[in-house]
């Protein structure tokens, strides 16, 4: 199948001046050789069109169920492989961990994987074969390293490092955070703590909150633009659901903002209000485009943080998502590559809507369709063809009894309709809760097919 390169990672490498000459040898020597990739990756990677093998799900272990083990499951989705629609391979890091976020490095060698309870951070190996990761290394010091730093979240490729952001602190496990970073060996670097009231970090508050809350972390390097998105802190992540929402004062301790940094310097620069547990940020992909998404997880809202015409980002809440008095609970977005759909999920009421984007100051919801009785995750293939979704929010934010389905789905999107393609019950294979996903490719390192593991059966041995 004959692909085409996407030059935009290049391209806005070579705009942001900023970085120096070698993390710029860096960053364009370690372009690997992929077949797609989902449109949240960081915009250091190549990416190349076409059909993608795998798709890796980072998975939660259920006590009694299998191993009871947090495991990296490996999902065939080529149509043509005769594996299609299987999962071909799990391998279990030893307990439970709250496992949550996984990235790749910038040379797509390897797969970081989080634990929001544990703090450990395990570091996959993914080229050697790609059917068939391998557990690298494993961070065991993240907390101690960083200066209290709790959570691991979003692990995000810079030019020859990882950068990490935190949920919580050991000193009162709430939602005070920071930025952490380490080298892809797995080396720490620095910590950057978020701005709050009493420590501005140099950062202006340009409204009422300044929390110091951290959760997913997007860059535009044109703009050498970093964002920070808000969460909670350990005491509420790790309590049950239905305990936490009737909890007054837990239900205080939510973020409610986005910070600017500078990205060269990891400085922040401008705190934003974005009330009520602003979540994953999508940034525009096309050059022309500098802006970014974000949705609010409490008061269900599409967030748009963009440059107005003095050169200076704001935040402005642009459209709600269902019915925002029945909260349904935003979770998990994904922008399609041509930036014309903003794809959103809802955990409560288990939809997927699609909104049309063109206008990113009037987002219109142009599509809506029921996933399962839950639905957390949603990544789209780079042509747009293909959306995939996964079950899991938290262990003990999960629905409880029939509508605790655990699955992977995959769909195909032809622009009006969303067609199931297949589907993986995660509880019934014995797996686990399937939460995060990335794409993976034999071409992506030159790899050779070799036969996987038949079924998932086998595959858990």
């Amino acid at each position: 199948m004959k692909t085409t390169i996407l030059c935009k990672s290049i391209t806005r490498v070579l705009c942001n001046s900023l970085f120096t000459a070698s993390a710029l040898t860096l960053a364009m020597t370690a372009m690997p050789l992929a077949q797609a990739d989902e449109t949240c990756s960081s915009p250091y990677s190549a990416k190349i069109t076409g059909q993608e093998d795998f798709v890796y799900v980072w998975t939660l272990g259920v006590e009694g169920l299998g191993d009871g083990q947090d495991k990296l499951v490996t999902v065939d989705v080529n149509p043509k492989s005769q594996h299609y629609g299987r999962a071909i391979h799990s391998l279990s890091v030893g307990g439970r961990n709250e496992a949550h976020h996984a990235d790749f490095t910038d040379d797509r060698q390897y797969l970081w994987g989080g634990g929001l309870d544990t703090n450990k951070i395990f570091i996959f190996d993914i080229h050697t074969n790609p059917a068939k990761p391998v557990l690298k290394k494993t961070i065991t010091d993240f907390v101690s390293k960083s200066g209290g730093v709790v959570g691991p979240h979003s692990t995000y490729a810079l030019p020859g490092r990882m950068i990490i952001t935190g949920l919580s602190n050991n000193k009162d496990h709430g939602g005070r955070t920071a930025l952490v970073e380490y080298t892809n060996a797995g080396d720490y670097v620095a910590t950057y703590w978020l701005p709050t009231d009493s420590n501005l970090e140099g950062a202006i508050k340009s409204g009422k909150y300044a929390d110091g809350y951290g959760y997913d972390v997007r860059v535009l390097p044109s703009k050498n633009l970093m964002l920070t998105s808000s969460f909670t802190g350990w005491s509420n992540y790790m309590m049950d659901f239905g305990k936490m929402l009737a909890d007054g004062e837990a239900m205080k301790h939510f973020g409610n903002t986005v910070v600017q940094w500078d990205l060269h310097t990891k400085q922040p620069k401008k705190v934003f209000d974005v009330p009520g547990a602003p979540l994953e940020i999508r940034c525009a992909l096309k050059e022309e485009h500098h802006y970014c998404f974000t949705t609010t997880a409490l008061t269900s809202k599409i967030w748009l943080i963009y440059e107005d015409k003095k050169g200076e980002w704001q935040a402005k809440d642009v459209a709600d998502i269902g019915e925002p008095s029945k909260v349904p609970l935003p979770v998990d977005i994904s922008i399609q590559s041509d930036d014309k759909m903003l794809w959103v999920n809802t955990f409560m009421d288990g939809k997927t809507r699609a909104f049309d984007i063109t206008d990113p100051f009037k987002p219109k919801q142009v599509f809506e369709q029921k996933i399962g009785a839950q639905v957390n995750m949603v990544s789209s293939s780079w042509d747009g063809k293909r959306l995939y979704y996964t079950s899991s929010l938290l262990a003990n934010w999960d629905k409880k009894g029939a509508d605790n389905e655990q699955f992977f789905k995959a769909f195909n999107w032809d622009g009006k309709n969303l067609t199931p393609a297949f589907s993986i019950d995660f509880t019934k294979e014995k797996l686990g809760r399937a939460h995060q996903m990335r794409f993976g490719a034999y071409a992506l390192y030159g790899a050779k097919k070799t036969a996987p593991v038949a079924a998932a059966a086998s595959a858990k041995k």
